[in-house]
């Protein structure tokens, strides 16, 4: 496998956050829809719980390491191959990890 570079993998995550699962999500009814949400569920699976008590700096992405970025890219592409079950069940752990009930 070649190295990826940071600014591939930083493409990779902004690519799939703003591009493909927004318009999987809208094309397929998923329950969850908009970038950022993608974002959360991506990153609170990373660190198995609410990111933002792990990453001080915003915006999040820029300030993972590279292993952790690359997790973040992995868990969008599950999401992207899982689709609807994947994303429903993702989406609720996250919630479970911040303290709140799935919506969906």
């Amino acid at each position: 496998m070649l190295p990826v570079s940071r600014a591939d993998l930083e493409a990779r995550y902004l690519h799939l956050m703003r591009e493909v699962l927004p318009e999987r999500a809208r094309a397929e009814g998923w329950p969850i829809r908009y970038d950022h949400c993608f974002m959360r569920v991506a990153l609170d699976h990373v660190f198995e719980d609410a990111w933002y008590d792990h990453v001080e700096r915003r915006p999040a992405y820029r300030h993972l390491s590279e292993e952790h970025l690359a997790a973040a890219v992995r868990h969008a592409e599950a999401m992207r191959d899982g689709g609807i079950p994947v994303v429903r069940a993702m989406n609720r752990q996250s919630l479970r990890w911040r303290g709140k009930q799935a919506a969906s």
